[in-house]
């Protein structure tokens, strides 16, 4: 009778959490409607786009000689200066000491090349004595210039007009030679940097004008270098073309850069859609007032688009900048 009874319970307790577990459920909570937008599923007009970054054509890692403590730090990220105008001040207390002593060797010297041509004159010295005075004075006048030369890098000044990007070090700090300490640019002229495949850099030259994008703004701008199948591993080379009306924009924005001549083939998405899930790629669908993700077989990237080749129809509704929407969520498509 005991293993009967054990079972009715068993029985009972599995009746019950299967009962619970149906509560639950039935009890879920559905997934907010939330609001989306589409992406076109090709390229604007047929045209190939390439993303890029904005960029200083004038830019400096500033750095120091000598081996120091950072004593004052004049300049702060994002402040314009003008050329000379001081940035970063080191220690300088023991040049300061060799100098006074280099000095008073000097005045030395001198004084004693002068006792040496009085007595010349008198015919009292041999040419040999104002030949060794006048060298040891030349000599001390050497040590002093080489240490004031010393001291003026410890002043580390702008070096042309521009906007400090990046400060490396603090008060107190102690650096030493080659250590970068500011990165500064210079905002008068930009250029916008891209990388391109051997069939974009095909359309491309050196001298072309090419319209850009930067933040919602167009313009245009003029290729200064193309070196084509540069990276031995993706076989891509890099475009420079310069920005000729750089009112306006900001160093380190992101861009793109149209390549002329050149089309999108095929079905494309952009990269903004684009759902990455370890491995495995895809885009969400709004399909019947839900979300519905779908898993894609893609092509070798265009600029900011890529080439479908498998699991897209042309004419669906992709989902721009999905989130973190979720499989079968409810959408509504903003117009």
């Amino acid at each position: 009778m005991m293993p009967l009874r054990l079972t009715v319970i068993a029985l009972t307790l599995a009746a019950g959490l299967a009962c619970g577990k149906k509560e639950s459920l039935s009890e879920a909570p559905a997934l907010p409607q939330v609001k989306v937008r589409l992406a076109p599923t090709s390229g604007e007009d047929g045209a190939l786009w390439v993303a890029a970054s904005l960029q200083s054509t004038r830019s400096a890692t500033i750095s120091t000689r000598m081996a120091a403590q950072v004593r004052r730090v004049l300049a702060q990220e994002g402040q314009r200066v003008q050329a000379g105008a001081l940035l970063l001040s080191l220690s300088d207390d023991d040049l300061q000491g060799q100098l006074k002593a280099a000095e008073t060797g000097l005045a030395a010297a001198e004084a004693y090349l002068r006792r040496v041509q009085n007595l010349q004159a008198l015919k009292a010295s041999t040419p040999a004595e104002l030949e060794q005075a006048t060298a040891q004075a030349e000599q001390a006048r050497g040590g002093v210039v080489a240490l004031k030369a010393q001291i003026a890098y410890t002043q580390i000044r702008a070096p042309f007009s521009g906007t400090v990007q990046a400060r490396r070090v603090n008060e107190g700090d102690f650096v030493g030679p080659g250590m970068p300490l500011l990165e500064f640019v210079s905002e008068g002229a930009l250029e916008l940097v891209a990388s391109v495949s051997e069939e974009e850099a095909k359309a491309l030259k050196v001298g072309q004008k090419v319209r850009f994008e930067v933040e919602g703004r167009s313009g245009e701008g003029q290729v200064t270098a193309l070196s084509p199948g540069g990276d031995a591993v993706s076989h891509r080379g890099t475009l420079r073309a310069r920005v000729l009306s750089p009112s306006g924009l900001r160093v380190g924005s992101f861009g793109r850069i149209q390549v002329p001549g050149l089309k999108l083939q095929g079905l494309s998405i952009p990269r903004s859609a684009l759902v990455q899930r370890g491995e495995l790629s895809g885009v969400f669908v709004a399909r019947e007032g839900k979300a519905e993700l779908r898993w894609l077989s893609l092509g070798e990237a265009a600029g900011d688009r890529l080439p479908v080749k498998a699991g897209l129809k042309a004419g669906e509704a992709v989902i721009d900048a999905p989130g973190d929407l979720k499989d079968g969520q409810p959408v509504e498509v903003r117009p």
